[in-house]
């Protein structure tokens, strides 16, 4: 068995805190995430990184966008992880940040390993995951007593093949919350295989768009009608996917109470 610390250690030139900034709202970082991004004398972050969190970053730092949108990469994952070796090598103090939590979904495993083998120090700083914090804000349980007991996050992106191959007869029980990351391009497909795998038409589901962030938007429906919502109020990325009964935990007057009212 290995004892692993929690991150304590101080932030020192050449290496790298890879930074989870959360879904947006600067004041769902964590303490430890503001004091490296305060300490960063370089930053490479990506584009679901809000202009909120990036005016917390020094006036001095210099600043690195590599942001992806889908099929359209600024910089390749092998060329992102090059520029944390290379800027981490000139001795620099370097803050990859990045929306979310680095370790869902954010290829902060990958970054992790690449910087470990060039014998570089990595620095993990976790985020609030959009599922979880975006849910919350939109007042969506993920978990609600009697309604879901178990929730799944899933990965909407296709394969290289443009294929979306995904254990589908796992998620037809109604008893579970699925949240999709990054899959309004796919959701013809996720609709259409869940409905096979069981789920009905009139499951509950939603979509948060730029959770937690001053334009926030929550548009309510149900599974089978989702595409059509998608095409009807243009929903684009960074959009969220909440598929169950947790969707319905709270009526409209309920949700004006706790921060919220969906658009009509």
């Amino acid at each position: 068995m290995e004892t692993i610390k929690p991150n304590k250690q101080p932030f020192v030139h050449g290496e790298v805190a890879l930074v989870g900034s959360g879904p947006g709202d600067p004041e769902l970082l964590t303490i430890q995430a503001y004091r490296f991004i305060k300490q960063a004398e370089v930053v490479i972050y990506d584009r679901l990184v809000s202009e909120a969190i990036m005016d917390l970053v020094p006036e001095h730092c210099e600043r690195v966008y590599v942001g992806k949108k889908q099929a359209e990469h600024r910089v390749p994952q092998e060329g992102i992880n090059q520029l944390l070796v290379d800027y981490a090598h000139s001795g620099k103090k370097v803050v990859r940040l990045k929306g979310g939590d680095p370790f869902v979904f954010g290829r902060g495993g990958e970054e992790a390993q690449f910087l470990l083998a060039n014998n570089i120090a990595c620095h993990i700083v976790p985020g609030m995951t959009a599922a979880s914090a975006c849910t919350s804000y939109a007042g969506i349980p993920l978990t609600h007593r009697q309604v879901a007991q178990s929730c799944t996050f899933i990965t909407g992106n296709v394969q290289d093949n443009g294929a979306l191959d995904l254990p589908w007869h796992t998620l037809s029980d109604s008893k579970q919350t699925v949240v999709f990351y990054m899959g309004i391009k796919s959701l013809p497909t996720i609709t259409e295989q869940l409905l096979k795998a069981g789920r009905t038409a009139s499951t509950p589901a939603a979509i948060i768009h730029k959770g937690s962030q001053p334009d926030q938007k929550v548009y309510r429906s149900t599974l089978e009608k989702l595409v059509e919502l998608v095409i009807k109020e243009n929903i684009k990325p960074p959009s969220l996917i909440v598929i169950g009964d947790v969707v319905n935990t709270f009526d409209e007057d309920h949700l004006k109470h706790i921060g919220y009212v969906s658009p009509k």
